[in-house]
């Protein structure tokens, strides 16, 4: 992994910060206060879809924060696709929640509300737009990554850490590759299997871990080749 520049907080990335920050405000606005024991209930139950949306908010700032750590780019290229990937976290908050909900509300009955969708139809285009929303967010979080490895030698990326630049843009691409898988599952399972395209999600793990077991040994590789070369 490329290691992480000492530099100051830039202003882009103060203003990041705050974008996300508002996010996350947003989610718990959205939070309403019981007014009775089954509204408490309802809420306690809603534990888990709060808890994936606030994880994943986390985690996309995680990856944010990451990049700029190790890359302190401040060109055009970099402006216009962070702007794209704040407007993409701000305009799905409200989605995100509410398709976490649906999606747990299969196991939690006293999720459902009626303004959940009513056929096949709505279910397909409801995971379909958010699952284009993840994409987004991981293809702008590689294209980032492109950015980097394409500047490389204006900001001064070492051998190994230009390598670690292409292996981030096959870590942020794996995560494009659930998001397509989940929207495929969608529009291709039949009514009453596709409501479970939420759950493709959940392969987030298991991917992440193949993909960073071969880019481990591609990385040793590159290592190894380059410490023989050197002792010729």
């Amino acid at each position: 992994m490329a290691r992480a520049r000492k530099h100051e907080i830039s202003r882009l990335e103060a203003f990041s910060d705050a974008v996300f920050a508002f996010a996350l405000t947003l989610l718990v606005v959205s939070l309403e206060a019981p007014k009775s024991y089954h509204d408490l209930m309802v809420m306690v139950r809603g534990f888990l879809p709060f808890a994936c949306c606030f994880a994943l908010l986390v985690w996309i700032w995680y990856e944010h924060s990451g990049f700029f750590a190790r890359y302190a780019l401040h060109d055009r290229t970099t402006v216009v696709l962070n702007s794209a990937l704040l407007f993409v976290v701000l305009f799905y908050v409200y989605p995100l929640k509410y398709v976490f909900t649906l999606t747990f509300a299969i196991f939690i009955p006293e999720l459902r509300h009626e303004g959940g969708p009513q056929s096949p139809g709505e279910i397909v285009r409801l995971f379909a737009i958010y699952g284009l929303g993840f994409v987004a967010v991981f293809t702008v979080m590689a294209l980032l990554y492109c950015q980097a490895w394409r500047r490389r030698d204006e900001i001064g990326l070492t051998a190994i850490e230009a390598r670690d630049a292409r292996g981030e843009i096959g870590t942020q691409l794996t995560s494009v590759a659930v998001g397509v898988t989940s929207v495929l599952w969608a529009l291709l399972m039949p009514a009453g299997v596709n409501a479970f395209a939420g759950f493709v999600y959940f392969l987030m793990g298991p991917a992440h871990w193949a993909y960073g077991e071969w880019n481990g040994r591609q990385r040793q590789a590159f290592l190894n080749a380059r410490g023989a070369a050197a002792h010729r």
